[in-house]
């Protein structure tokens, strides 16, 4: 029986790279499909579309062992808290925030990964990774505090009239969404141990869509789904496919060779895709203050990642 398929370091953090520019992208371009559907129809027809992609992912390997009690309850959490209870923090909240303080909080999730990988997954982080973590924080912090807005996940249109004075709310649940993204990193480094990125993707794909099932039906039973173009159900079916099946099988295998504390640094690569869709596809301008902060945010990267006698010993008792 060959043993499982563990990549090198570099090519592990070309799947982290390629999966969190992924995200980034389809954030981006996802923006008319939010302003078509509702966000919990929007979330149930996307597993419903990653879950008949990846179907044939669920069948268990025969060198897999099977599912213990434990692991079962680490992918029903990774899913409620990474999928599920994370897009409802992040789109509530910058509903009732600014954009700016939207920003702001969510350049912590690379620290916050970094903190809980410390505490319940007992890694050694090395001085150049928190380094890489403050130089990603710093950057995409400047990102939110320049003039021009954050192009993809930070969409102030969405803010209600007279929400003003729900904006602690927001910030909140802005925490929240930081805690749950930071989770999801957490738990997923140790569903690697035991089940292969395929398997870790399908399955909770399919506790994505039982729990989005009750608000989808109730969404679709009073949704005209004949007034949605052709070019939507196009785009809608790459948002599912990015979403649920590349973009987390990329990062469940640099995970099998990556502590969570140095993957966290690559979700600096969300708003930097996004911000790169919105510059070559929706022609956007990105201000002076804007590039020095992506280049510090990729500085952080750099550091975080590149081969040293510290580095490689990230996470090794």
């Amino acid at each position: 029986m060959p043993p499982p398929f563990t990549p090198s370091r570099p090519l592990a953090y070309a799947c982290l790279a390629l999966s969190m520019a992924l995200v980034g992208s389809y954030v981006a371009l996802s923006k008319p499909l939010a302003a078509i559907f509702p966000v919990l129809l929007l979330a149930w027809l996307r597993f419903g579309i990653g879950g008949v992609a990846m179907l044939h992912w669920l069948k268990k390997p025969p060198d897999e062992p099977p599912l213990t009690p434990r692991t079962r309850r680490l992918l029903f959490l990774e899913s409620f808290l990474g999928n599920f209870l994370f897009t409802l923090c992040m789109i509530t909240g910058v509903k009732l925030t600014t954009a700016v303080s939207a920003g702001v909080i969510l350049a912590a999730i690379p620290a916050a990964v970094a903190v809980l990988s410390w505490l319940f997954l007992r890694e050694r982080v090395a001085a150049r990774v928190w380094a890489g973590v403050a130089c990603a924080v710093l950057g995409i912090a400047l990102v939110a505090l320049s003039k021009q807005e954050l192009p993809a996940p930070f969409p102030s249109a969405l803010a209600p009239s007279g929400a003003a004075h729900l904006a602690w709310l927001g910030n909140l649940l802005l925490i929240g969404a930081v805690l749950c993204e930071a989770s999801y990193a957490v738990i997923g480094k140790s569903l690697t141990a035991s089940l292969s990125p395929r398997r870790i993707s399908a399955l909770i794909n399919g506790w994505g869509f039982v729990l989005s099932t009750p608000f989808g039906l109730w969404l679709a039973w009073r949704f005209d789904f004949g007034a949605v173009p052709a070019s939507m159900w196009v785009l809608l079916v790459f948002y599912a496919l990015a979403a649920c099946m590349w973009t987390v099988w990329l990062w469940m295998t640099g995970l099998k060779s990556v502590p969570a504390a140095q993957a966290g640094v690559f979700t600096v690569l969300l708003p930097i895709s996004a911000a790169a869709v919105g510059v070559v596809a929706l022609g956007e301008r990105l201000s002076t203050l804007q590039l020095l902060a992506y280049g510090v945010a990729l500085t952080g990267v750099l550091l975080a990642t590149l081969p040293s006698r510290a580095a490689w010993r990230v996470g090794r008792r």
